[in-house]
């Protein structure tokens, strides 16, 4: 059987079995997400499945290296959607031991328009050089990284204005840093920014009363 054919016939058997246990299972899905989940494009960490959220519960975005990029106008297109629009409560950025875009971001492979991309991470590298390098097993080092990585992204989280813009206007959303162990299914937090925390005056944005811009 192709394998396409065979995602369908899972689809049909899916839709079989919610409608078993509750027939109106479709009629009742709303795009209410209280969530905004930017993780790994990895298919090892299916966010609805290790959360156990229900469709409408999560909007997702992700990317390789579950990156917050302050260039990146996918990302930020769907961070403003998902904070002025459906006007989550958190936003969580998941990473996973094991990534293969830190392993990669830690070595010296050409990996061509990939290289532009995983420039971000060995940046975060760099800046946390000494303490990495002072880990003598790789794989304990990659996944120190990883944890690095998530707790960055979350700071690059709260750097933007569409963020800063919430905190002031709504005190919300929360921000977290989590990282999913796929050898024992459990998630962990690294990082939490609550609404108002305190970021370096750079990246501070000063606001006029009841308008402005919302983008990055």
């Amino acid at each position: 059987m192709d394998p396409d054919k065979k995602l369908l016939l899972a689809n049909k058997a899916w839709v079989q079995e919610k409608l078993k246990v509750q027939p109106d299972y479709f009629a009742r899905r709303g795009h209410t997400a209280e969530f905004m989940w930017i993780g790994s494009s990895d298919s090892t960490v299916p966010s609805e499945e290790i959360t156990g959220a229900e469709p409408g519960e999560l909007f997702v975005h992700r990317n390789i290296g579950n990156l917050v990029v302050h260039t990146d106008l996918n990302l930020l297109s769907a961070l403003q959607y998902a904070v002025f629009e459906l006007k989550v409560s958190h936003v969580i950025v998941c990473g996973h031991y094991s990534c293969t875009g830190v392993r990669h971001a830690m070595g010296n492979q050409d990996l061509g328009i990939l290289n532009e991309w995983l420039r971000h991470i060995k940046d975060i590298y760099r800046l946390y050089q000494r303490e990495l390098e002072s880990i003598s097993d790789l794989n304990a080092r990659r996944r120190r990284l990883v944890e690095i990585n998530v707790a960055e992204q979350v700071q690059n989280l709260a750097e933007t204005s569409i963020i800063q813009r919430a905190w002031q206007s709504s005190h919300r959303p929360v921000l977290l840093g989590w990282v999913y162990d796929a050898q024992t299914g459990y998630l962990k937090e690294f990082a939490r920014m609550d609404p108002g925390s305190r970021i370096d005056d750079i990246y501070r944005f000063k606001f006029d009363e009841g308008g402005g811009r919302t983008d990055g």
